[in-house]
């Protein structure tokens, strides 16, 4: 049986695959895996609906603010539009293991006092993991995973154009469709919010890494001094 480690569960599967410009402008949308799947549409895409993923995403909506659940459905559309747009992708990616991780894959940003997904020393991307595990485990369908491998295949780029714009062969008209169903007018405060609070509440979790310079700007006496590579490699080099 598999054990997979939380760091399987937010390997990044799609980052490793090479897109062709021809692939990422002009591939019209596939759905070679997809049509083995029951399906909805939702603000034109047409998404994978299976118990598992409904499941998921009543989850993720039940531990997430309303600007976070908006983050997760988006990267949700996003990633599965990216997926359509490519004949491998199409072809090789499980679109319901796509599906439930990137719903789940903002958990560790649960801000609730005594949360049950919050650590107070793992960086938010592993809490994540964990409690996106846990889930898996204690779900009828998400417990099969554990034999076929599925709890390695996770996180797409989707979640990055919810920052960056279309790309990856999505389109204008298809991002200003899925922020029209899920508007993301709140996203940056949302974001800004969540990791200042990271960065007060954990700081050695954001030090030297892409969290830190929220905590530069914006926390008072947070500082990374002696906590950085940088520091640690010059603290164990001499010169003669």
């Amino acid at each position: 049986m598999l054990t997979p480690t939380p760091f399987h569960i937010l390997r990044f599967i799609v980052s490793g695959l090479v897109f062709s410009t021809t692939q990422t402008a002009a591939t019209p949308p596939s759905s070679a895996l997809l049509d083995s799947f029951p399906v909805r549409e939702v603000a034109g895409v047409r998404v994978v609906e299976t118990p598992l993923v409904r499941d998921a995403e009543q989850y993720a909506r039940q531990h997430s603010t309303d600007w976070l659940y908006k983050h997760v459905m988006r990267s949700l559309l996003f990633g599965t539009l990216i997926i359509q747009h490519n004949e491998t992708l199409a072809s090789t990616v499980d679109p319901e293991a796509h599906a439930v991780a990137t719903l789940m894959h903002d958990l560790g940003w649960d801000r609730r006092p005594n949360s049950p997904f919050v650590s107070g020393d793992r960086r938010f991307e592993v809490d994540g993991a964990f409690a996106a595990r846990a889930f898996l485990e204690a779900h009828e369908e998400g417990r099969r995973w554990q034999n076929d491998g599925r709890m390695q295949l996770v996180v797409s780029k989707g979640i990055g154009l919810d920052f960056s714009g279309p790309g990856f062969g999505v389109t204008e008209a298809e991002y200003a469709a899925v922020v029209d169903r899920f508007p993301k007018n709140d996203l940056r405060d949302g974001v800004n919010d969540t990791i200042v609070w990271l960065c007060e509440t954990k700081p050695a979790t954001t030090y030297d890494n892409w969290m830190q310079p929220w905590g530069d700007r914006y926390v008072a006496n947070f500082s990374a001094e002696g906590h950085r590579r940088i520091d640690s490699i010059f603290a164990n080099l001499t010169s003669n």
